[in-house]
């Protein structure tokens, strides 16, 4: 689905593994199987364009540097939680590679308010019939 064109780059990653948190025993105690992903956005070889528009996300795993930061650990070894952080980067890089098309604002149609006005008199006229009765 995503343009090749917003391909990130897995030199530009850089992982580190932590502990996980959370129920798993003696292995989440001494196993390092999670990891953090770390992705310079303004340092990296994507188009400019997919860069501003990854930058003006309102996402907290987003730094003040543009530095995204991402947290796998839902699987109990650490090559599948790498995998799995940079599909959910590659992810977030596509849901914003292509850009938005221009809203150009068009008068209402003849038709359209004809049918706006049509509908407004059917409730007025429901509305009407709504009161006192008189003789």
């Amino acid at each position: 689905m995503g343009s090749a064109s917003a391909q990130v780059d897995e030199r530009e990653v850089e992982f580190s593994a932590i502990r996980a948190q959370g129920a798993g025993g003696q292995n989440v105690n001494k196993v390092s199987s999670a990891v953090h992903l770390r992705f310079d956005i303004p340092a990296s070889s994507l188009p400019d364009g997919v860069k501003e528009r990854l930058l003006a996300l309102r996402d907290s795993r987003i730094t003040q540097e543009g530095v995204l930061v991402l947290k796998a650990q839902t699987h109990r070894s650490q090559d599948m939680n790498r995998a799995d952080a940079l599909a959910r980067l590659q992810e977030l890089v596509d849901s914003v590679a292509v850009a938005p098309r221009v809203r150009r604002a068009t008068k209402p149609t003849y038709g359209s308010k004809q049918r706006r006005l049509e509908g407004k008199s059917q409730r007025s006229a429901i509305k009407q019939l709504r009161g006192p009765l008189k003789d």
